[in-house]
């Protein structure tokens, strides 16, 4: 390969990494978005702290037996590890959010893989919370029913088995079609601009 071949293969290298004023503009209309997200990203982490602090004074709002407590605040400490541990994931998330910038190509499919993936890391969070949710539910109902007399006194009955299958179903159903939905409606429908921005730029 003589200087010639060098220089244009040189040349041609460059010109794969620049990025012509038009596609920058398309480029850089993807922080409309992505600020969107950002700001989602945030007021839903203040809220799920209040949301957390709320659940914790539940047995001195609600005035728990003494043993409900003790149970309560066991599973409560499992919860709160479970969200610390996404929490940070979201949080390492958000800052990168917040140092990209949107400049070239490679940085836009970047940052879109990002957050698909911070979707899915979401929806995961929601799912390995169910349990907890669960549990509480499960707990309030026998703490309310147990207060009528004789309730639990042969045992559980088919129909008391069919209502603890019936909570836990409905529990499950209803934290997949949640998840999905505000997924969606806070972060996928942004992430859906994104992509819309990069199939522009692949047909040009």
């Amino acid at each position: 390969m003589d200087f010639n071949d060098i220089q244009n293969a040189w040349k041609n290298e460059q010109t794969e990494n620049v990025v012509l004023p038009n596609n920058l503009e398309k480029i850089q209309s993807a922080k409309t978005p992505l600020d969107k997200i950002r700001k989602n990203l945030k007021n839903e982490f203040i809220y799920q702290i209040i949301s957390i602090v709320l659940i914790g004074l539940a047995p001195l709002l609600l005035h728990f037996p003494a043993k409900g407590v003790i149970l309560f605040y066991l599973l409560f400490s499992l919860f709160v590890a479970v969200c610390v541990y996404y929490f940070i994931k979201f949080y390492f998330f958000y800052k990168r959010l917040n140092t990209i910038t949107l400049k070239t190509k490679d940085s836009l499919y970047e940052t879109y893989f990002d957050i698909r993936l911070n979707m899915e890391l979401y929806k995961t969070f929601g799912f390995a919370l169910t349990p907890f949710l669960i549990l509480y539910f499960i707990g309030f109902f026998y703490y309310e029913l147990s207060k009528i007399p004789g309730f639990f006194a042969d045992g559980f009955t088919n129909y008391q088995l069919i209502g603890l299958f019936s909570v836990v179903v409905f529990c499950m159903l209803f934290m997949g079609i949640s998840l999905e939905w505000w997924v969606h409606k806070f972060y996928g429908k942004y992430a859906k601009e994104i992509r819309k921005v990069i199939d522009e730029l692949k047909e040009e």
